[in-house]
């Protein structure tokens, strides 16, 4: 049974190049092309896709707005193929539900092992992409695009700062929340934010030592080795980020 994959690019020619290297592959059977995520977003209401290749910067919905709905109301596991320069929409797309972010530069058997992997319920983040995820973390950047007033042409988008929501009680809804405490998932949640032990320490009017002996209690849980591995872990839901 061969995997139903959908391209969204508004580039024809990645667009088609893309169909053509897919078809190359036994593993998979290229349902749709489409030029931007509206059009995406439709095709898999009303049609079986498994996974959604999709471009970041598209006219009428990008890439991002189309992962939140391909996630909330369809079957599709999106997967996000982009360029170096789109790097602003990661975060955002991973926190929409993105499975994936990949770079279009990658050789076609990369692609094709991450479509697989997304298939399988894996989260597939490549090296580079995961660094800037790590940055970003750590400077505590969060830009949101706005749906539709992106200027393709100029590859110039229009943002809106987003300001830290209150830490939820609950944690994500991708984790496994029976495994920690209210506090230990508030401290999750800042840490997601890129915010340091100093700075959720005061946050959450504890010590330093308190906020750290928290992380040391959320690691040993989750068999996780780093804050920033907490931070995606919390994102997402994946223990393991990145795939080979």
């Amino acid at each position: 049974m061969k995997i139903k994959v959908l391209i969204a690019d508004d580039n024809s020619f990645i667009r088609e190049g893309m169909k053509i290297i897919l078809t190359t592959f036994d593993e998979f059977e290229v349902v749709a092309t489409v030029g931007d995520g509206a059009e995406a977003v439709d095709y898999c209401l009303s049609h079986e896709v498994d996974v959604a290749l999709l471009d970041v910067r598209m006219p009428n919905m990008n890439g991002v707005e189309a992962t939140r709905l391909l996630t909330e109301q369809t079957k599709a596991k999106p997967l996000i193929l982009t360029t170096f320069d789109d790097d602003e929409y990661i975060l955002e797309a991973v926190r929409s539900g993105a499975r994936g972010y990949l770079l279009k530069n990658n050789d076609p058997e990369r692609i094709r092992d991450a479509i697989k992997s997304v298939y399988n319920d894996h989260h597939v983040l490549q090296d580079v992409v995961l660094n800037t995820i790590k940055s970003n973390l750590l400077t505590g950047a969060q830009l949101k695009p706005q749906t539709g007033r992106e200027q393709h042409n100029g590859h110039v988008a229009a943002f809106d700062p987003v300001e830290p929501a209150p830490a939820p009680s609950s944690g994500s809804g991708r984790i496994d929340r029976g495994l920690f405490t209210e506090r230990e998932l508030e401290i999750m949640a800042q840490i997601a934010r890129g915010l340091s032990n100093k700075e959720i320490s005061k946050k959450l009017f504890i010590s330093e030592g308190t906020a750290a002996n928290y992380i040391t209690s959320i690691l040993n849980k989750t068999g996780l080795e780093h804050r920033t591995q907490i931070a995606i872990y919390y994102l997402t839901g994946e223990v393991k980020q990145s795939e080979d």
